[in-house]
């Protein structure tokens, strides 16, 4: 069996509601799609973050991948091991969604659930997180804007049963500490978060930090840049740091555990290059005794099942992972559905999820029209 057509689209899909973080606002994502068909007929569907200029390296690097089988991942990430180097973020990108279609196919030839081919299932369903950004509050006073964002964070874990809430920060240091003590007034007991992604200073990430230490978070997420920043506030704060910003290659984890700089990295399939990258991760986090969770770029329904697949056959991934699933208005797949705060790992074979071709042709006709969203 050989792959014989690799085909690729971009996507533009909706937001239910603008997404605010420290850097952007956006109200869609750009996905990109690929669909690869064996000489046999199967299909192996993948999906990955942004949008045309990954594309385009999917397009060059599956035109190598034809004649080739797809059980040969191992030899689709060791021939291509300098494409990171040269393309970056870009290169895993577009490497992961070619590795998780050809898991999709294999799982489909085998019969089995890509949970069951990375070991098999510790859990059947993956709680997610609720994320919170200054946009769910539009129009709002910054004097009032605590206390609308704790009434909307309730409403929120009250309509999906989320067990998890997540503060997308600002350059607002601290703005962002007085509506998270609104939250946990609100909320005493859900497990809390902040993500600034990198907005704070070191000096103000300690000073901020230590005034949430009585907020007892689950984790302080890239509060600052780089990994001798987040090791000088880990030395000064209380709160466990976590990141995916400082520790975005395995380059990088050496240094980030000597320096002390971490007690949580954020994984993903589409940023470290695949699915086996994503577990051989796990495996660093569980020998050098840190906690690991899952980063969210926007996944559609491809890219969510591949997440939900790693997470179940993963028992460090123990948490609440980033999800921004529930944020979209549609789907190219089935949708998935959100029930008590958590996602159903799906049970059919690879991915376990259906593409939608009409959807699919319907959002790659907004991209052609649009271009790729940037914000």
């Amino acid at each position: 069996m050989r792959i014989e057509t690799v085909d690729v689209w971009v996507v533009n899909l909706p937001l239910t509601n603008p997404f605010t973080s420290s850097f952007e606002t956006k109200t869609g994502e750009t996905r990109t799609v690929v669909r690869i068909r064996l000489d046999n007929g199967a299909e192996g569907w993948g999906e990955t973050m942004w949008g045309r200029p990954v594309a385009a390296l999917v397009e060059r690097l599956g035109a190598e991948l034809v004649g080739r089988s797809p059980f040969d991942v191992e030899s689709l990430r060791t021939r291509n091991r300098m494409v990171p180097f040269f393309h970056g973020y870009l290169g895993y990108a577009a490497l992961a969604a070619l590795d998780v279609a050809c898991w999709d196919v294999i799982g489909t030839l085998s019969g089995q659930p890509l949970a069951n081919l990375l070991g098999g299932r510790v859990r059947e369903e993956v709680p997610i997180t609720a994320l919170i950004t200054r946009a769910d509050a539009p129009g709002v006073a910054s004097s009032d804007l605590p206390r609308a964002l704790a009434d909307h964070t309730a409403e929120v874990v009250a309509r999906g049963g989320f067990t998890a809430v997540k503060l997308k920060g600002t350059t607002d240091v601290s703005g962002d500490v007085a509506i998270l003590r609104a939250i946990r007034d609100r909320l005493p007991d859900v497990e809390l978060r902040v993500d600034p992604n990198a907005a704070w200073s070191v000096p103000d990430s300690i000073r901020a930090g230590i005034q949430l230490e009585e907020l007892d978070l689950e984790y302080l997420e890239d509060p600052c840049v780089g990994i001798d920043g987040m090791a000088e506030v880990r030395r000064r704060v209380r709160i466990p740091l976590c990141t995916n910003m400082c520790v975005v290659r395995f380059e990088d984890f050496a240094p980030a555990v000597r320096l002390g700089a971490v007690d949580v990295v954020h994984g993903d399939v589409y940023k470290w290059g695949g699915v086996l990258a994503t577990k051989n991760l796990a495996a660093h986090c569980e020998t050098f005794g840190l906690g690991m969770n899952l980063h969210s770029g926007g996944e559609l329904g491809i890219a969510t099942a591949a997440h939900l697949a790693v997470v179940a056959s993963t028992p460090v991934l123990d948490r609440a992972i980033d999800s921004m699933y529930y944020l979209h208005a549609d789907d190219i797949v089935e949708p998935l559905t959100l029930v008590n705060g958590s996602l159903s790992v799906p049970t059919g074979p690879g991915l376990g999820v259906e593409v939608d071709e009409d959807k699919l042709a319907q959002y790659a006709a907004r991209n052609q029209a649009e271009g790729d969203l940037t914000g």
